[in-house]
């Protein structure tokens, strides 16, 4: 079962297969999982006592049967990671085949610029408005910076085995979820400043304030760090397959749930504690909020839709349901005009759709 108070750290790196995205390395129908169903190591004693579950993933997207929302732009191969910076106006998305950082225009939509990259990504935040963005690449091990508004890479830092997430804390450290090698690294000046062994398969990260929530999707739980001291704080239950995590303007935590169907909020000051939870049938994955409006925007893999919640309360209200264009595993708002940005992952495309008033 997994852990419910935070464990000591171990020495072990436990090799696992990246999960969290089902997607294939194509535009055809995304291909299944292919994570083992056992963790083992061998001479390392096995955290938990029985085997643990694959870890969720989004759901193979039916075909759309409501013609999506908004407009397309066609960017690439399997688009997957996309970030949306306000100063620059910009849009970064991943796409390979070859792999590359695509750089939209967030206005018009146009492609403004490609940097290349030497292996693949599945996800990407900006470190502070106006860049750099974030990369996580997979294939070659290492956190990659990509200046905006057009690019260049300007570092590339070994971080450990298929990173998968990363997150610029307010202190200015970066933190790197390396979800193959089963560890966290911080990354302060170019350089990896402290490891964190006390994960299985780490995934979504997110800040608030002096402390970063770290997404286990192996164990299923949302582990909260002193991003100062890096000591563990707490270590909470977040449901039955939980994948991404993002944080909003209230200091509060939101979990998608993907294989348990909700969504979760967490308060991680003090003693961190879950405060509210929602159902969203059909397997949601991609999360991003929006803080000008206060909006919390989720994609539903099962069902090609995009789903808007108010949160102003710790409860997600609804306040939008729009169509998406197929496998819509991730998404991104800009926070100066609410405009959504979905990646069409089967098709390569990316879907345009102005938010609501």
């Amino acid at each position: 079962m997994p852990r419910r108070a935070l464990l000591a750290l171990t020495a072990a790196t436990l090799v696992l297969t990246a999960g969290c995205s089902g997607s294939s390395e194509s535009g055809s129908t995304p291909a299944a999982p292919t994570t083992p169903a056992t963790l083992t190591t061998p001479g390392v004693p096995n955290r938990f006592p029985e085997p643990l579950q694959p870890p969720a993933e989004p759901a193979v997207a039916p075909v759309p049967t409501v013609t999506p929302a908004g407009r397309t732009v066609r960017v690439g191969a399997v688009p997957e990671g996309i970030v949306a910076d306000g100063p620059s106006r910009r849009v970064a998305v991943g796409v390979r085949e070859p792999n590359q950082l695509v750089l939209l225009d967030t206005d018009t939509g146009a492609v403004a610029g490609r940097v290349p990259l030497p292996g693949v990504l599945r996800h990407l935040q900006v470190a502070v408005p106006g860049g750099p963005v974030l990369v996580p690449d997979e294939s070659s091990n290492s956190l990659i910076q990509v200046a905006l508004p057009n690019g260049p890479v300007t570092s590339q830092v070994t971080t450990g085995t298929s990173p998968h997430d990363a997150t610029q804390a307010p202190n200015g450290t970066i933190f790197a979820a390396n979800e193959g090698g089963g560890t966290v690294v911080a990354i302060r000046d170019d350089q990896v400043v402290h490891t964190f062994t006390d994960v299985t398969q780490p995934a979504g990260l997110a800040p608030v304030g002096d402390r970063v929530g770290l997404i286990d999707v192996r164990d299923n739980s949302l582990t909260i760090y002193d991003t100062d001291t890096y000591a563990g704080i707490l270590e909470l239950p977040a449901g039955a397959g939980p994948t991404h995590l993002v944080a909003d303007k209230h200091g509060r935590m939101i979990a998608t749930d993907t294989r348990g169907g909700q969504i979760l909020v967490y308060d991680p000051a003090g003693t961190p504690r879950q405060i509210a939870q929602l159902s969203v049938p059909g397997e949601p994955y991609g999360i991003t909020y929006d803080p000008v409006r206060d909006r919390l925007w989720v994609t539903v893999t099962g069902a090609n839709q995009l789903i808007g919640y108010d949160m102003t309360n710790p409860t997600p209200r609804e306040i939008a349901r729009i169509p998406t264009v197929r496998q819509a595993n991730t998404v991104a708002v800009d926070p100066d005009t609410g405009r959504l940005f979905v990646t069409g992952t089967n098709d390569g495309i990316v879907q345009i759709v102005e938010g609501p008033a």
